[in-house]
């Protein structure tokens, strides 16, 4: 049976699949790298300064005005801050643990959902390159098979053509290899800026939640004594 035709066929659809999958790596790529962007501050400075704006209405109380300042602000300490601040009745502790939770899932998990996709293609490209690769030389050891004469030169160009898929699988998964670990190591940037920039944070309003609540009895005493 003569397979050459389809062999050449399916060797060549390799490209298409190649070009795909490496339109795919270079989006999934971008967009982690803007996600990322999105949801860190650029340097501690800037964090510092953020959190100067909301401990100043921290200290006097004024839940509110701090809660605006973090609202608008779509970074991903900003918005624990927001949380925090707005489930502040169940507790300190609670809280503490409930943006954990909320930076692991929305931030943390969705940033690695997204990095499994570059993995897969980093794994991906080279094997289907050298799918395209085996079957090309199938096809080029078929024809020669067939043919009554061997044309050494026809002979080396389909051999070439086959081993370009390989190349290309490569070519794919290098610059995205080195992409992935230079993604890597801003999250871990953002990881240490958020911890350090939440340590601050829940401190201060551990304090003013008890300075509510000292308020709060404060102004419930003399009701009960002047019963």
């Amino acid at each position: 049976m003569d397979i050459t035709g389809l062999t050449q066929i399916f060797a060549t659809s390799m490209y298409g699949a190649l070009g795909l999958i490496a339109l795919w790596g270079m989006y999934c790529v971008a967009t982690i790298w803007a996600r990322v962007a999105q949801k860190r501050f650029r340097n501690e400075d800037q964090q510092d300064a953020f959190l100067d704006a909301v401990e100043e209405p921290l200290e006097r109380g004024d839940f509110k005005e701090a809660s605006e300042i973090c609202e608008s602000d779509p970074r991903a300490l900003p918005q624990l801050a927001y949380l925090a601040i707005e489930n502040r009745e169940i507790g300190y502790s609670q809280v503490k643990q409930l943006v954990v939770e909320r930076f692991q899932r929305d931030v943390l998990a969705d940033l690695d959902h997204r990095i499994s996709w570059v993995n897969t293609v980093i794994k991906g490209a080279p094997m289907v390159g050298l799918l395209g690769t085996v079957t090309g030389m199938m096809g080029a050891f078929a024809k020669l098979a067939a043919a009554e004469k061997v044309d050494a030169g026809a002979m080396a160009s389909d051999i070439s053509l086959a081993l370009i898929t390989t190349a290309l699988g490569l070519v794919i998964a290098i610059p995205l290899t080195f992409c992935l670990n230079s993604i890597n190591i801003r999250i871990r940037k953002m990881e240490d800026l958020v911890a350090v920039g939440l340590t601050r944070f829940m401190g201060n309003l551990r304090e003013a939640i008890a300075t509510e609540a000292m308020h709060d009895l404060e102004e419930v005493q003399p009701v009960s004594s002047s019963k």
